[in-house]
């Protein structure tokens, strides 16, 4: 055979096996999760006795149960039975323990450990660390998104910004070799470099230390210039700005700044707060974090008397409380790994001593980040074609807000990553 005849036998071979029907590999059979209770969002009616169909890490289908899903296998059997609801944001963390030093080389299993004592034994299906060292938290992100260990989606600040000389007393407890890393810019052009060396390295947003205290009496406070460029840059390249004010100067500079979130309310700050500037946060669209737990846990290491301390919570809890009530949009955050109590029901009972609802706690934890970081068509609801990230509780939470913390099952992108 010539050249130009095998040349052309192949070309026809070739043209007959291309002409072969194409198998396309099958679909993933779906999966069944049983609820004696389902909320598929906080302003839709629950399904009693309910399924949720899981499909190649989506929700395919959510509705009461028939005999048309009595077949379908389970997800995860010791999940069935619950009251499942979509997947919690906690939208205030750290990733600064000793749990996570090292994240790059560090045994999977210590790792998955540490996140499961503070995230996901808590229903935390996705947390914003808003405070850590850039690189150790890109790399435990990069881990559990490789899927070596099981974990919530990380979303990260990396590192923060405070004002020139400012770091805050509160952070003397770390170690200096952390603690000399944090950024202090003292110009314009240092914030900027700092902002895009952040968000160019992998940050999913930027954080501010507006004001810090320094003991005495004494705070620092970020200039206003700083403060504008760094949230000038950052929403240029669509990023978020989260402000720590610590008093009422630094909410008014946040606002002047047009930050885009207030990781704590001025807690602490003697009754009442001003109306006005509470309604200019709502009316310009700012996200408020309470961490109202936080409060009494700062009081009880400065050792103030338990009356005294309960009387300053009260009147924190009331006035985030008046915020809330008027419609302010909440999100929910706990800045564990800074407190080391990881256990969230506290957090949940101020909440509705506030004035929240059950089911405005849920929003707190699921809508509304979904719609902050504008990711609602992919998460925060359980609904078909969004991800399958579900929370089982053991109990109905709309009985009784501490109940949001009696975790049975969690389920991140259709896969179980934690059972009780």
């Amino acid at each position: 055979m010539t050249r130009r005849n095998s040349t052309r036998a192949l070309a026809h071979l070739l043209m007959l096996v291309l002409a072969l029907p194409v198998a396309h590999a099958a679909p993933p059979a779906a999966q069944a999760l049983r609820g004696s209770v389902i909320y598929p969002a906080p302003d839709l009616m629950p399904i009693r006795n309910g399924v949720i169909l899981v499909r190649g890490g989506k929700v395919a289908a959510v509705g009461p149960a028939d005999e048309g899903t009595a077949a379908t296998r389970p997800l995860a059997r010791q999940c069935d039975g619950g009251v499942i609801l979509a997947g919690f944001q906690n939208s205030h963390v750290h990733l600064i323990g000793s749990a996570f030093t090292n994240a790059h080389e560090r045994p999977a299993r210590v790792l998955e450990e540490g996140l499961t004592a503070l995230f996901t034994r808590w229903g935390f299906t996705t947390v914003f660390d808003i405070a850590s060292d850039r690189g150790n938290t890109l790399a435990l992100r990069a881990r559990v998104d490789r899927g070596e260990l099981a974990g919530p989606l990380i979303l990260t600040a990396g590192w923060p910004i405070f004002p020139p000389v400012g770091l805050p007393i509160y952070l003397d407890h770390l170690d200096p070799a952390f603690r000399d890393k944090l950024p202090q810019p003292d110009s314009v052009d240092s914030a900027l470099a700092t902002v895009r060396q952040n968000l160019n390295a992998g940050a999913d947003a930027t954080k501010l230390f507006l004001v810090t205290p320094q003991g005495g009496g004494q705070v620092k406070r970020m200039s206003a210039d700083i403060a504008a460029a760094a949230v000038e840059e950052t929403h240029r390249r669509g990023k978020l700005v989260f402000a720590h004010p610590t008093d009422l100067d630094g909410v008014r500079a946040a606002l002047q700044a047009r930050v885009d979130i207030l990781a704590h309310p001025p807690l602490g700050v003697p009754a009442p707060w001003p109306k006005p500037l509470f309604d200019q946060l709502r009316a310009e669209g700012v996200s408020l974090i309470p961490t109202l737990k936080l409060l009494r846990y700062e009081l009880a290491k400065e050792q103030v008397p338990r009356e005294i301390a309960e009387r300053i919570v009260n009147e924190s809890v009331q006035e985030f409380g008046k915020f809330a009530a008027a419609g302010g949009d909440v999100l929910f955050g706990t800045d564990v790994d800074y407190m080391t109590d990881a256990d969230p029901t506290a957090e949940y009972e101020l909440m509705a001593q506030a004035g929240m609802s059950a089911m405005q706690i849920l929003a707190s934890l699921t809508t509304a980040p979904a719609a902050r970081w504008n990711e609602s068509g992919r998460r925060g609801r359980i609904a078909p074609g969004l991800d399958a990230d579900l929370v089982v509780l053991e109990a109905d939470p709309a009985q009784d807000v501490r109940r949001f913390a009696e975790v049975k099952c969690v389920v991140r992108d259709g896969r179980v990553i934690y059972v009780k």
